[in-house]
């Protein structure tokens, strides 16, 4: 009988970065704050065709998965990109996507 493989800690990781990326929306929001050193919530809602809240849902998500940062300026919210857990990130998806042989052909028909 086979052992089964257990999850190990780094796929946990990329899979809560890959869960947080894993909504067009986040994306959006991702590539607007790399473009800046730094943004109020206003300026990314401002860019966004939806409601305060679901904009502030998507912002705690990233937040929640490390891939942004967020420090309260009152009255305002100032957000950037958390660029160690970004590269971080950027490490576990290109160890993932390198561990993965080239695959055979699969045809089904």
């Amino acid at each position: 009988m086979q052992k089964k493989t257990s999850i190990h800690q780094n796929q946990e990781i990329l899979s809560a970065f890959a869960k947080a990326m894993g909504h067009p929306t986040r994306l959006t929001i991702l590539q607007f704050l790399s473009q800046r050193d730094n943004c109020y919530f206003g300026n990314i809602h401002d860019e966004l065709p939806i409601s305060k809240a679901t904009v502030s849902q998507h912002l705690k998500e990233l937040k929640n998965a490390g891939l942004i940062q967020g420090e309260i300026e009152a009255p305002k919210v100032k957000y950037c990109i958390n660029r160690k857990n970004w590269q971080l990130a950027k490490d576990y998806f290109e160890e993932f996507f390198s561990s993965i042989k080239e695959a055979p052909d699969c045809s089904i028909e």
